[in-house]
């Protein structure tokens, strides 16, 4: 029999405990204005967010997010994959499994996606009849493929198809269905989403002295933002699926694409991303900020950047998103990346925020980035074929909303080189000014040129004549 909902009075006196627990802040500002959403309908709700990026330099902030799992009633793990912070909390974890209402892993190593439990579903459990139906997202490897119709894009789909299905089939495919809803909430965290994925599972996994809010809550299905589009500040949206709704200088002394995480769009949480945009139009360069629904970034650079008919001509291409091109932070396919590189053959910068500490850390260290800021954000990109990374932002410690700040010097800096970049593809090669420098060390001890097991001056003479055959000014080649 379908349980009537119950007033706001009585919904008062049931403490709810939500929480959430992902790689970085960026779900920060959403999950603040969800929280306010949630108020009428979950008077008693305690909604907390934690980040395992703080967790290195921020003790505190760890042992807070164990406390909240130890005392969670519903609990969402996403994006935990980083060794150091799955070895953190995992044990917490496992130990709060079997008594918590439902805990949702996602997206995170398998060790932590084991912890899934959710009704009759469970994550470590054999994968028979409704839940074999996870492995359809797991798609098959195309490395290589600069095709924007990638592995990812038909996880998409099947996400988006599974629940239709499965609304249909009785027992435990509802609670499979009820993990795609929270992972389609999940994986565009909006503000609105966030809400209605608390929403959902408490009214199905709310029991003991919460069992009164299950089946007492209404909750909307996710909402669908584009999968590819444009971003500017200007718009009235902020997004746009078409090319031809983005401001542009009557005449532009270069093109810039600018590659976006749709992640920090769609939590509202864009000022880093605005300063680069303003600073660049400043100096009378028109941008194409564009994102993608994944962490692959073909299809949108496919959609908008490819030029023709199909997108604009760029002169260069800069990521903010501090991430590989095909990938994100958990892995990268370095030869994908390469071939859609190569199809625009512009410059390619990767600039990146401090995510994994706060502005102020960064500033106070002398060593400035963290070890696995270097790996993630600096040495994978540039495996890519990414150059000249820079810090453009980050979180500071004052002020209580934790959103994101531009670093005001290094975003000029950035946009000055990118300028000079592309202001440098526009000129005609004959008149570029190339330095090569090779091999001398120690010096002045007949080394000059020496190279274990390379031919220094025959790869030299190689490297001249081919520029001379593509119209540099090498002068006479010796």
């Amino acid at each position: 029999m379908k349980r009537n909902p119950i007033s706001a009075a009585e919904r008062e006196i049931v403490p709810v405990n939500v929480v959430l627990i992902t790689l970085d802040n960026h779900m920060t500002s959403a999950v603040d204005e969800a929280r306010m959403g949630l108020a009428k309908d979950l008077p008693g709700l305690r909604l907390s967010v934690h980040a395992a990026t703080d967790w290195t330099e921020n003790p505190a902030s760890l042992k807070a997010c164990k406390a909240d799992i130890a005392a969670g009633d519903i609990i969402v793990a996403s994006m935990l994959f980083v060794e150091d912070h799955v070895k953190a909390i995992l044990p917490d974890l496992e130990a709060r499994r079997d008594a918590c209402d439902a805990m949702v892993c996602c997206m995170s190593a398998g060790e932590v996606m084991k912890n899934t439990a959710m009704g009759d579903f469970r994550m470590d459990g054999k994968q028979s009849g409704p839940m074999a139906l996870l492995k359809k997202l797991r798609g098959k490897s195309e490395k290589g493929n600069a095709s924007p119709k990638t592995a990812g894009e038909r996880q998409m789909r099947m996400l988006r198809r599974l629940p239709k299905i499965l609304r249909y089939i009785p027992g435990t495919a509802q609670d499979v269905r009820a993990y795609f809803l929270a992972l389609q909430y999940r994986l565009a965290a909006s503000q609105d989403n966030i809400a209605n994925m608390v929403r959902m599972l408490v009214n199905r996994y709310a029991r003991g002295d919460r069992a009164s809010l299950r089946g007492a809550l209404t909750f909307a299905e996710p909402a669908q933002y584009a999968e590819t589009g444009v971003y500017h500040p200007s718009l009235k949206t902020t997004v746009s699926t078409a090319l031809k709704d983005l401001p542009r200088a009557k005449r532009p002394r270069a093109t810039v694409g600018l590659l976006l995480l749709r992640s920090y769009i769609l939590s509202g949480d864009t000022a880093h991303y605005d300063a680069v945009i303003r600073a660049f139009e400043e100096r009378g360069i028109t941008v194409v900020p564009v994102f993608a629904s994944g962490l692959d970034m073909r299809p949108a650079i496919e959609a908008f950047l490819s030029g023709g008919k199909t997108g604009a001509q760029i002169d260069a291409l800069v990521s903010l998103t501090g991430f590989s091109l095909v990938g994100g932070p958990a892995f990268s396919d370095t030869a994908a990346a390469a071939g859609a590189l190569e199809a625009l053959d512009v410059p390619y910068v990767s600039a990146y925020i401090s995510e994994f500490q706060s502005l102020e850390q960064w500033q106070a260290s002398d060593s400035g980035l963290t070890p696995i800021e270097t790996t993630l954000m600096v040495a994978i990109p540039e495996l890519d074929g990414a150059t000249g990374s820079v810090l453009f932002g980050g979180r500071s410690e004052a002020g209580g909303d934790r959103k994101l700040l531009p670093q005001t010097d290094r975003v000029e800096s950035l946009v000055r080189r990118v300028e000079k970049l592309a202001l440098l593809r526009q000129s005609k090669r004959a008149a570029r000014k190339v330095a090569i420098t090779i091999f001398n060390f120690p010096p002045n001890a007949g080394n000059l040129g020496t190279a274990a097991f390379l031919s220094v001056f025959e790869s030299l003479h190689a490297t001249l004549t081919r520029m001379q055959a593509e119209g540099y000014d090498v002068g006479i080649i010796p």
